[in-house]
Formats: C-alpha cells, sequence, structure tokens
C-alpha cells in the first residue's frame, strides 16, 4: 500500500496504523535537536518531525534502500527544506559522513527487529552508542514480543528486557519505558517505546 504521502518504502508503511504525533511527543523535543529518523522507510515521521517539531533543529533520515532516500531528496527540493540531510546507509556497516557525539536523538521505529533477523544487533548498538551524543537518547519503538498474527514473526522480536540487556553490555542505560504506545490490536497496545543513554 501507497503511503498517504506517496513515497515509496521496502516495507509496510507504519504511517498507515502509527501515530507519528504520539510517538515525537514521546521524545520531548525542544525545536533545537539534531534528530535521526533512522531506518525511516516513507519518512513519515521525519517529515512531521521537520514541519512541526524541529523548526530549528537538524534531522537524519537514513535508509538503506535508496527508493526511501529518493523520494526523501525529492521532498527535500520540492518543499526547499535546508534542515534535512538525506542519507543511504546500512546502519550495522555504519552510516557515513556522521560524526561521533554529534546526535541529540536518534528514533528507530519498526527496525530494531530487522537487526535481531540479520543477527546484527551488536553491530547496530555500537554505531547508534557511536553517533549519539552523551546525554543524547536512543529511542526504540518495536512490536511486543507476542505471538500474534500482525507484525514481525514472533523469533525476531525483542522485549524491553531482552533489549535492555543488549543496550547495558554496551554501555547505555535505559531511562524510559512505555508499554502502552502504538496499535489497538485485541491483546492490548501493540508496541513498546524505550529509551536508553550512555552510562
Amino acid at each position: 500500500m501507497m503511503p498517504e504521502n506517496g513515497h515509496r518504502a521496502h516495507g509496510f508503511s507504519s504511517a498507515n496504523f502509527l501515530d507519528s504525533d504520539e510517538i515525537l511527543n514521546e521524545l520531548n523535543l525542544t525545536g533545537l535537536e539534531t534528530f535521526m529518523d533512522a531506518g525511516c522507510g516513507d519518512g513519515h515521521i521525519a517529515i512531521k518531525a521537520i514541519e512541526e517539531y524541529l523548526p530549528n533543529g537538524n534531522v537524519y533520515a537514513v535508509d538503506i534502500y535508496d527508493a526511501s532516500i529518493e523520494d526523501m531528496e525529492t521532498y527535500k527540493k520540492d518543499n526547499n527544506v535546508d534542515n534535512l540531510i538525506n542519507i543511504e546507509a546500512d546502519i550495522t556497516e555504519g552510516i557515513p559522513d556522521v560524526k561521533d557525539d554529534s546526535v541529540d536523538v536518534i528514533l528507530l521505529v519498526n527496525v530494531f527487529h530487522g537487526f535481531k533477523a540479520s543477527r546484527r544487533l551488536d553491530d547496530a548498538v555500537i554505531e547508534l552508542k557511536r553517533i549519539i551524543k552523551s546525554e543524547g537518547k536512543i529511542a526504540i519503538m518495536d512490536y511486543k514480543a507476542w505471538d500474534v498474527p500482525k507484525g514481525p514473526p514472533t523469533q525476531v522480536r525483542s522485549s524491553p528486557s531482552d533489549l535492555e540487556k543488549l543496550f547495558n553490555k554496551h554501555g547505555l542505560k535505559k531511562i524510559y519505558l512505555n508499554e502502552k504506545i502504538g496499535e489497538d490490536i485485541p491483546e492490548g497496545k501493540s508496541h513498546y517505546l524505550i529509551m536508553f543513554k550512555k552510562e
């Protein structure tokens, strides 16, 4: 299904079932941050952040798929946006042109289970830790580790405690957890959002 903004994405756009305002409000942005939508897909969260949350900030839109980045470049040109930096990259291989300790907030929505599927969890966390500032936040929103029909296979889902163990191993500590976010499904809310920062 083509998302409302007309952008192509490799997977099914979360714009069809997740509220980008609900997600961005969790981050308590001041409007001045350097923000990264890591695994931006169709870019609906990055675009919402630029247009409504970060008038004086900078936004990185990062995705492994060239079509996503091409469409974000089109958005940037069509709307004369100068605070958007689009990067085609595999997070587990490193994000070029992003300096160490340079990003205030990194958001990954429905992305982290892909790292588990490819067995690259540690590589992803190492790169996120490299680019986040010491007081910055890494926010992960993903499907709960339930055996339910909607979403990725159960075996590639992680629980908040799974992620806490992983991030702790790399010197990052949990600072926030919301387990009542996302889509209403028969079992409850579909997602959780967890945040980490450097210790």
